[in-house]
């Protein structure tokens, strides 16, 4: 299916809900979106999270008029299968992208089976986020990166974005750009530009910051003022610290624009990360970083900002997860779910007006192959990750490893097999204290269940032993 026919049939289903009196706002009088989208960005990261080095003056100031999610989470360890789940708005099993790359990254020699092939990007029949609000009128816009492309998958262009602007086509490569870095401000003027564009009418502005990933780069002035300050306890990094200073830099220039053109009480306003903070930056009291499913590589900083909508200085501990956007936006513009489109995630918006609770307990993820380099304080001395299924339910949350759960005796073997870790959120968020040997009930909940959604969603298991497996030595 091509974006055209795609498109053209979401237009039509929406027209179909007007024509048999299901009540739909009209397109000019819709609210707009904005998602800022960060790189990389650790939920310890930010001021009003604690850093005791880095500075983010706008940001705090936007979580001080907005509501702050204490407990939201990324759709996966790093950033392609992050931004698969949150723009198709459905985990990863549906979509099969996994990794960045591949699912074989790291040694051969140590992996003790062969992982589920991943997918390099979203399948172009893949209905958006993108697709479903431009079928509900609006202009839409992507700034910056889209990382979903590859042979499956397609360009931002086909998959519902009208307008697409990305300054840096090599996020990764380091250039000699001292008044943009990490093309911070191209990307905001550029998306500053489609808004006032686009000021009479709805438009969704994805804004996908490159910063803070590496390589790192900062405007002079800022590197010197971070080169200036005592470094903390926690944080250090003199040209990390400039690098996310640019960017919360970046986010007010964004902000300033809609205040001045009139479009800030009409704008729902999201900031958010893909994934936790590389090993530059620690996330203590969280374990881990980016591209491990322990909760520095997964739990993120979320904002939600909408004057008149969003109580000032509110707060949410609900857990969230970035595959709710996908259904939120929906509810925002109106519209109604794209035929034949399953979504994994859940409104928000009673969340953002303090007016009811979620109907869902539980929130998964999904990664059945190998992410070479270990995560701070990990499970593994080589992978940042083995393949590991994840649940998280109301303050519990549960690791299932399938490399010992189908090679050493699962379920009978529990006790001693390590294939399990069960952590209670609330009262180790650390995640230090594994309980799945003291509070057995709750391992069999939360394992049930989790055995059950994978099932649920035919969710790929690695089953099969790799025949190169010869531990020993680090051999690529």
């Amino acid at each position: 299916m091509n974006a055209f026919v795609r498109t053209l049939m979401l237009t039509i289903g929406i027209g179909l809900l007007v024509l048999i009196g299901i009540p739909t706002k009209h397109a000019a009088g819709l609210p707009n979106i904005v998602l800022i989208f960060a790189d990389d960005l650790g939920w310890k990261d930010v001021g009003y999270q604690g850093s005791d080095f880095y500075e983010t003056p706008n940001l705090d100031r936007l979580a001080r008029a907005g509501m702050v999610f204490s407990q939201a989470y990324a759709g996966a360890g790093n950033c392609a299968p992050s931004r698969a789940v949150m723009l198709s708005g459905q985990y990863g099993p549906r979509h099969g992208v996994y990794a960045v790359d591949n699912t074989a990254r790291g040694p051969k020699n140590l992996m003790r089976m062969i992982p589920i092939p991943n997918k390099s990007g979203l399948a172009e029949s893949n209905v958006t986020m993108a697709d479903a609000l431009k079928a509900a009128g609006y202009a839409t816009g992507i700034f910056g990166k889209w990382h979903l492309g590859g042979k499956e998958g397609a360009e931002p262009a086909a998959q519902g974005f009208d307008t697409v602007f990305n300054s840096r086509p090599n996020p990764n490569q380091k250039r000699d750009e001292p008044e943009d870095p990490k093309g911070i401000y191209s990307l905001t003027r550029a998306a500053t530009t489609f808004i006032e564009k686009n000021k009479e009418r709805p438009f969704f502005a994805y804004v996908a910051h490159h910063a803070i990933h590496t390589a790192l780069e900062a405007r002079p002035s800022s590197l010197e003022k971070f080169k200036a300050k005592k470094p903390g306890v926690q944080h250090k990094n003199a040209l990390y610290a400039a690098c996310l200073y640019d960017l919360d830099d970046g986010v007010a220039l964004l902000l300033a624009r809609l205040k001045e053109l009139g479009l800030e009480k009409n704008t729902l306003v999201i900031f958010m990360s893909d994934n936790g903070g590389t090993q530059q930056s620690s996330q203590e009291p969280l374990r881990g970083s980016k591209g491990g499913y322990y909760e520095g590589g997964i739990r993120e900083p979320f904002i939600a900002y909408w004057p008149g909508v969003i109580k000032p200085g509110s707060r949410s501990d609900v857990p969230i997860h970035n595959v709710d956007l996908f259904p939120t936006f929906l509810a925002v513009a109106g519209a109604a779910t794209p035929k034949g489109k399953q979504l994994d995630g859940e409104n928000l918006l009673p969340l953002f007006k303090q007016t009811g609770k979620l109907k869902r307990q539980s929130l998964f993820w999904h990664f059945p192959g190998y992410l070479d380099d270990p995560v701070i304080r990990g499970r593994d001395a080589v992978f940042r990750t083995r393949p590991v299924s994840v649940i998280r339910k109301g303050d519990w949350k549960l690791h299932l490893y399938h490399e010992e759960w189908l090679l050493d005796g699962g379920r009978e073997k529990l006790a001693t097999n390590n294939s399990v870790e069960l952590y209670s959120i609330a009262a180790d968020i650390g995640e230090r204290t594994n309980l799945a040997n003291a509070n057995t009930a709750k391992r069999d909940e939360l394992l049930n269940e989790l055995l059950a959604w994978l099932k649920s969603v035919n969710a790929p298991l690695p089953t099969e032993r790799n025949p190169a497996y010869a531990p020993g030595g680090l051999k690529k």
